[in-house]
């Protein structure tokens, strides 16, 4: 195919990630034609299924928090969620496994206060306090913060932004400003997972993030029925009923320039010119290697520099018995939590003791797994860029399985009729991933907004979006991402000539 047998775009949008899906809802309904090239056969990015021995398991995110964003995104396209997803709101929210007990995290405010005074007599005003100024935060974090293209310090120069920031603790750790309200070891540490979710560690991330508590004990924890893909599967539904048209399957090989700005892509199909370019797929894979060397911004010292998120090793668990001990999501909290934080963050290392979390969506769903049987999804948080082991993974494998079956008190392995092992070079090998990371940066307080790395590309007509990119990593921030690069691309459209008839020489 050549330039000449197709008509123009006005968008194309790489990878049809979460990212890249909210990128292409927001042209189309400003009535841009988009084109959305994805190298898999299927949207999803790490969001992808598999289905075996009748189980079906989601590969990648299984936490469905912050249900406003994707609402917002719906009713943005002048739709609703309910008419694409069935949302269960979870209740416990979620297990947690100390080393002497176990604790279920009640759905609803009141109940978390109770549970907590019950940990700390006399703590509730402390906890209404806190929870108080997390949804203070997380309204003026999705009002002024996260929308933000992040290109530099003057997004938020102004005085009511900077009073936010001060307001918002973006200059103290979580861990400290956690500590100032509570004392019980149980409480910090509930009150601190969250921010594992984005990538770093509790005493190096902003008190920015207590938002994630209001994300958690106040929005909720929900499913979508069916699994989490069927997230994408609306998304992309939508994106069709807005004229979005997919090419899967589809690698995109080099973004062209041309007169010193973006022209197209280049495919096996040959050069396909647009408009605009809206790049979801990993950041540091688009700018070395699908940009002209001159249009990079940064160089690989820089990404080698850069404090990565976690990559995770991964189990993939059919079992063809049940496991009545265990919640939908289960966070296993029953050793120390440095020594394996150190092994990520400070002295990257296979862990000798991981904390791990194990999703069972067949005590929510019976679609995902057999009638008598249980689909679990075992992950252990690791260092990014470390070099594969197959007898590590076996090895952790092992120390974690006997683990969760001191906890639950019954031999799950012999029940095992399903396995499959996914880990770093896995994500590096499907998704290009830098270093094999799972979830983007860290969001350190020196890699939080403007700090990232930029959404506007050098090469004019060319934005990313994504978890490297602002406001970073996570599905509903991933959302944000593609709507912000979109509203930015769009002002680059707008701002074009009302015809643009270049031809390929």
């Amino acid at each position: 195919m050549t330039t000449a047998d197709q008509n123009h775009i006005d968008a194309i949008v790489v990878g049809a990630g979460f990212a890249g899906l909210a990128a292409a809802i927001t042209l189309a309904r400003q009535g841009r034609s988009v084109t959305v090239f994805e190298r898999h056969d299927h949207a999803g990015g790490r969001a992808r299924v598999f289905e075996s021995e009748g189980f079906v398991f989601d590969m990648g995110p299984s936490w469905y928090w912050m249900p406003d964003v994707v609402e917002n995104l719906f009713e943005s396209a002048g739709a609703k969620v309910e008419d694409y997803l069935e949302l269960v709101r979870l209740d416990p929210s979620y297990r947690v496994w100390f080393e002497n007990e176990r604790v279920d995290i009640p759905a609803g405010l009141a109940n978390v206060r109770e549970l907590f005074e019950s940990f700390e007599p006399n703590s509730g005003p402390s906890f209404d306090s806190y929870m108080k100024e997390a949804a203070e935060k997380y309204s003026l974090g999705m009002d002024q913060f996260v929308w933000q293209s992040g290109e530099s310090i003057l997004d938020f120069a102004d005085v009511g932004a900077l009073f936010s920031a001060a307001r918002m603790t973006m200059f103290t750790s979580l861990s400290k400003y956690i500590r100032k309200y509570f004392k019980d070891p149980r409480i910090i540490q509930l009150l601190e997972f969250p921010v594992l979710f984005l990538g770093s560690k509790p005493d190096s991330s902003p008190g920015l993030y207590s938002l994630m508590n209001h994300a958690d004990i106040t929005l909720g924890t929900w499913y979508p029925k069916g699994g989490m893909f069927k997230t994408i599967e609306a998304m992309v539904a939508l994106a069709e009923s807005l004229g979005v048209e997919f090419r899967l399957s589809e690698t995109v090989e080099k973004i062209i320039d041309r007169n010193g700005k973006v022209y197209g892509i280049k495919t096996r199909s040959g050069t396909i010119p647009c408009n605009t370019v809206v790049a979801s797929a990993d950041y540091h894979h688009v700018e070395q290697h699908l940009l002209s060397p001159q249009w990079r911004r940064y160089d690989e010292t820089y990404w080698d520099s850069r404090k990565m998120s976690p990559g995770a090793l991964i189990f993939y668990l059919g079992l063809h018995s049940r496991v009545p001990e265990l919640e939908h999501h289960n966070l296993f909290f029953d050793v120390a939590f440095e020594p394996h934080a150190d092994a990520i963050y400070e002295n990257p290392a296979w862990p000798k003791d991981p904390m791990f979390y194990v999703a069972a969506p067949s005590v929510t769903d019976n679609t995902v797994a057999p009638d008598g049987c249980e689909n679990l999804f075992i992950l252990i948080p690791l260092a990014a860029g470390l070099a594969d082991d197959p007898e590590k993974h076996e090895a952790l494998f092992d120390l974690v399985m006997s683990r969760l079956e001191a906890r639950v008190g019954r031999d799950i392995r012999q029940a095992i009729v399903f396995r499959r092992d996914y880990a770093h070079a896995q994500f590096e090998e499907d998704y290009s991933s830098f270093k094999g990371n799972a979830y983007g940066l860290a969001n350190t307080i020196s890699q939080t907004a403007f700090m990232k790395p930029k959404m506007k590309s050098r090469l004019p007509g060319l934005f990313f979006a994504g978890q490297l990119t602002t406001p970073g990593p996570g599905i509903p921030p991933c959302i944000i991402s593609g709507q912000v690069a979109a509203r930015e691309s769009l002002e680059w459209l707008n701002g074009l000539p009302t015809s643009r008839k270049e031809t390929a020489s």
